[in-house]
């Protein structure tokens, strides 16, 4: 069978094909077959469409190939292929299939003979590349000359972008970079690092439709948005709904971020190689990331996105490393000073205390006033306490003369929260009254009145000075009045108008170390907050948990 009759079942579209094929006589052998693989190769080929971005998706170890032709008419035209891998190197070639002269064979006017020389002239490569980075190939191609591209992947299966143009002068699918595509890093701070870039000439022609974005990671850089983007799918992270495809931030307003919280719009993804963080700020080139982690080196890249039509160019990526966490500072601590130490719960630091004991026992004493406290002691260095505070806190400590003690106080919770500290001998004169086992105050409902109500409270076995205090509030201000209460507080930065009574009391026998007392004077369906103070032989008040009572609305 001539190879003539063969071509008439190719498809019309394979312009270049139907030339090689166009009157030639079947080769022979080695020839024969190797003229036959490219035309089997481009019959299996598909076409690779003209300016339009086109995702392909490669199995390990096999290959796929695409074909262009230039429209008739066009002697020489300049043309671009760009190719971005989105994972693993790739190796990819261009081949280009030229027609052979045509040359007389003696007896057969008919028909033209290609010899095996003939066919090697042909088939030749132009441009080769194995890797993972963006490579773009720019060349002149003539009408008569078919191009076939192939891909292979031979890590694992992946996908590919490639964008092939034939019309250079009408501008760029993808956005420009400048000369100099580095980005610099020009300030290091403990959780911030400052970078800047120069700008794409992209920006100025097309400011409305073009923004920049920074992806923060801390394993290493991409060379591609849709690069980053696979390695975070990989990780079993899921994407918000909204870019389930796509990191890009296409359609997203300037200085807009994006987080799988959906509480802003800042791409803030939790993987298990460490954080993923993507920023888009507009048009701005110069960019301080917040809130990074002490100590730690973090990769950046930035992308210059065309909002339009979604691609991206990769400028060159850097890293640094955040500086070391400054040693916090340390108060001492002296015998018997009373410290108040106030935390801030949004930062969640430590505050240090340090104390060197002149004895070997050793008392630690923490009233919290506020919030939830978290306290570390240790000895030498070793710990010898740690637990969540509650109310008022003894710590007693035995060891040897010279030690030294570092107590370590945090807030469990975003609001403020405070302590009163003392360090002290064991023998050393208490800085607080002796404690009943509860400092609730209870109410007896079947004795309010519309006029009065009666309240109870623990004592103890030391007689001690109780101060009773009232306040009128209303229904909206119970959970403020209860949340805000400083327990350390005494009863001097109240008014006198709320002070109800002072009594002193104990009992030996603590079954009936209990104290009543009704408040009279009181207004009808009214609601009051009481406060019970007690004070020691050091003068420092403990406030009772604080009672909301609702005197009776009829009686």
């Amino acid at each position: 069978l001539k190879m003539s009759w063969f071509c008439l079942y190719l498809p019309l579209h394979l312009l270049m094909a139907t030339c090689l094929c166009h009157s030639i006589k079947a080769p022979t052998t080695s020839s024969q077959q190797s003229f036959q693989t490219d035309l089997f190769n481009f019959y299996h080929s598909l076409i690779l469409a003209d300016g339009k971005e086109t995702t392909i998706h490669l199995l390990k170890d096999i290959s796929k190939r695409y074909y262009f032709v230039l429209e008739e008419g066009r002697v020489l035209a300049p043309f671009s292929i760009t190719v971005t891998p989105c994972d693993v190197p790739i190796e990819w070639n261009i081949l280009v299939y030229k027609s052979p002269p045509a040359k007389a064979t003696p007896g057969d006017h008919d028909t033209q003979e290609v010899s095996k020389s003939q066919v090697s002239s042909m088939v030749s490569t132009i441009f080769s590349y194995r890797g993972n980075s963006v490579e773009t190939y720019m060349g002149m191609s003539s009408h008569s000359a078919l191009y076939l591209l192939e891909f292979l992947s031979t890590e694992r299966d992946t996908h590919i972008t490639v964008y092939l143009t034939t019309d250079t002068t009408s501008g760029h699918l993808y956005p420009e970079l400048p000369m100099d595509p580095r980005i610099d890093v020009i300030g290091i701070g403990h959780t911030t690092v400052t970078l800047t870039w120069k700008h794409s000439p992209s920006v100025l022609q097309h400011r409305d439709s073009i923004q920049y974005c920074l992806l923060v990671n801390e394993k290493h850089n991409y060379k591609s948005l849709c690069a980053a983007e696979t390695a975070i799918r990989s990780s079993g992270m899921k994407l918000p709904p909204t870019l389930a495809l796509s990191l890009s931030p296409y359609l997203l307003e300037p200085q807009q971020v994006m987080i799988l919280s959906n509480s802003e719009l800042s791409i803030i993804n939790k993987v298990s190689s460490g954080e993923v963080r993507q920023v888009c700020m507009g048009t701005k080139n110069t960019y301080t990331v917040p809130s990074l982690s002490p100590s730690t080196q973090y990769y950046f890249d930035v992308f210059i996105v065309n909002l339009l039509t979604n691609a991206s160019a990769a400028y060159t990526g850097t890293f640094a490393r955040t500086l070391e966490e400054p040693e916090p500072k340390v108060t001492e601590l002296k015998d018997g000073k009373v410290v108040h130490v106030i935390l801030d719960g949004k930062k969640q630091k430590f505050y240090s205390l340090q104390y060197q004991a002149r004895h070997k026992k050793i008392h630690f004493t923490f009233q919290l006033c506020r919030g939830q406290i978290r306290v570390h002691i240790t000895r030498n260095g070793k710990t010898v306490a740690s637990e969540d505070l509650s109310g008022l806190r003894y710590f007693s400590l035995k060891g040897k003369l010279l030690d030294t003690y570092l107590v370590q106080l945090r807030s469990t919770e975003e609001s403020n929260s405070s302590v009163k500290v003392q360090a002290s001998p064991h023998f050393h004169k208490p800085l607080f009254p002796l404690l009943p086992e509860s400092l609730k105050i209870k109410s007896f409902s079947k004795l309010r009145t519309c006029r009065s109500v009666t309240i109870a409270w623990l004592g103890t076995q030391e007689e001690s000075k109780y101060c009773v205090y009232r306040k009128r509030i209303e229904e909206d201000q119970i959970w403020g009045e209860l949340q805000s209460a400083d327990r350390c507080s005494g009863p001097e930065s109240r008014p006198k108008s709320e002070k109800v009574l002072c009594k002193y009391f104990y009992d030996l026998n603590l079954q009936r170390a209990v104290t009543t007392e009704t408040i009279k004077g009181l207004e009808a369906g009214t609601l009051y907050l009481f406060d019970v103070y007690l004070f020691g032989p050091s003068g420092i008040p403990v406030r009772y948990h604080s009672k909301v009572v609702k005197t009776r609305k009829k009686c």
